[in-house]
């Protein structure tokens, strides 16, 4: 049994019942989450998914990051796998009841990567060139879509400002980052993938952002608000196979 498995009682869900499949870890992430109308989404996700509102407000989420250790549950790490940048956004959404992350878009730097997640995930991923740079505890990451349909570009600066700590399960912090399972529609048929992690250790941070278009380029007009800030320096990841549902 994974280490990870045995610490469960954090989750807002239940455990799969079959194996996880995959195993990674996120490194340096930044959750940079903004609120929104839920009208200002709603045509932009598809029906069959209920946005998921925290009094009465939507929020997205651009969530740059790199990943490591990617390695299947039977098999070795894949050299053309193993390590590359990756940068989200998100939204939050329920499906009968269970809570999830919905994608707008998931822009990588791994070709093969993005190949591959279309194809079983049907999740939209885009191949782009990306970079992470690190100066002691502030992080400059940049990244330019290679595919469209639309172009989409980030340059920003970031870096925490407080201790690690796991937030309280009636918190903002936990609604938006403690979610276990991520939502894609393909041809009307809705897919859930689970995924398992200890609870977030998040670090409160500050921003500088040069570009940010992520958004824009599905569709979705960013409030002019300050976002709220989360850090995050590592978190190893279980994940499973999509589901219909």
């Amino acid at each position: 049994m994974h280490p990870l498995l045995l610490e469960t009682a954090h989750r807002p869900i239940p455990m799969p019942s079959v194996p996880w499949a995959i195993k990674q870890k996120w490194h340096d992430l930044l959750f940079a989450h903004w609120p929104l109308a839920p009208e200002k989404l709603r045509s932009l996700v598809p029906q069959a998914l209920e946005l998921d509102l925290r009094d009465g407000l939507a929020y997205v989420a651009v969530a740059p990051f790199w990943m490591s250790g990617i390695r299947g549950r039977l098999a070795p790490p894949l050299p053309f796998f193993y390590k590359f940048c990756e940068l989200n956004v998100r939204t939050y959404v329920r499906y009968k009841g269970v809570p999830g992350v919905y994608f707008f878009s998931l822009d990588a730097a791994s070709l093969p990567a993005v190949v591959g997640a279309r194809a079983v995930y049907k999740l939209p991923y885009l191949h782009a060139a990306m970079l992470i740079r690190s100066a002691g505890e502030s992080f400059e990451y940049t990244s330019s879509r290679l595919q469209m349909p639309r172009p989409a570009n980030f340059h920003a600066r970031y870096w925490p400002v407080s201790t690690p700590r796991v937030r309280e399960k009636d918190s903002l912090e936990y609604f938006l980052t403690e979610r276990y399972c991520l939502y894609a529609v393909d041809h009307d048929q809705v897919l859930r993938a689970y995924i398992h992690h200890a609870p977030w250790r998040l670090q409160d941070a500050e921003a500088e952002f040069d570009v940010n278009t992520m958004a824009q380029a599905a569709g979705i007009e960013l409030p002019d608000v300050k976002p709220l800030l989360h850090f995050s320096r590592e978190l190893e990841v279980l994940v499973w196979w999509p589901e219909k549902v």
